[in-house]
C-alpha cells in the first residue's frame, strides 16, 4: 500500500533526476569548453584571467560528474547536495559578473542554472533522510 508521502517522495525523486541530469549536460558543456578552449580565446570573450577561468572549467565538471554519480552509485549520495551547492556558488558568481558586464537579459542564464541547482541542493538534502529508511 502506498502512501500520499511515498507518492509525493517518488515524484519528487523524480523531478530531482531530471533536473540533475539536465544541469550535468549543462556543466559539461560549459565546463568542458573552458577546458578545450585555448585560454587566448578565451579571455577575449570574458575579462577573468585565463587560469581562473580553467579552475572554473574544472569545478563545473566536477560539479556535473557529483549531481550525477553519487546517486546512481548509491556511493556517499550526500556529495550530491555539495555539489549542487558549490555549483550554486559558480552560479552567483557567474550572474553578478553577467549583470555587471552584460545587462539583465545574459544574467537570467546563470540565473536560472542556479535556482535549479538550489532545487537539486535543498531537495537531495531533505530526501536523503525518508531514502534511508
Amino acid at each position: 500500500m502506498t502512501t500520499n508521502a511515498g507518492r509525493k517522495s517518488a515524484s519528487m525523486n523524480v523531478a530531482l533526476w531530471v533536473v540533475q541530469v539536465l544541469l550535468a549536460l549543462l556543466f559539461l558543456f560549459t565546463g568542458g569548453l573552458k577546458l578545450v578552449m585555448p585560454i587566448a580565446a578565451m579571455t577575449k570573450q570574458m575579462t577573468l584571467p585565463g587560469l581562473f577561468l580553467r579552475f572554473l572549467g574544472v569545478a563545473e565538471v566536477l560539479g556535473a560528474i557529483g549531481l550525477i554519480l553519487p546517486g546512481l552509485l548509491r556511493i556517499r549520495p550526500g556529495l550530491t547536495p555539495l555539489a549542487a551547492a558549490g555549483l550554486v556558488i559558480i552560479m552567483i558568481g557567474a550572474t553578478t559578473l553577467m549583470l555587471k558586464t552584460a545587462g539583465v537579459v545574459m544574467a537570467l542564464t546563470p540565473l536560472v542554472a542556479g535556482l535549479l541547482a538550489v532545487f537539486v541542493a535543498y531537495g537531495r538534502w531533505r530526501l536523503a533522510p525518508l531514502q534511508r529508511r
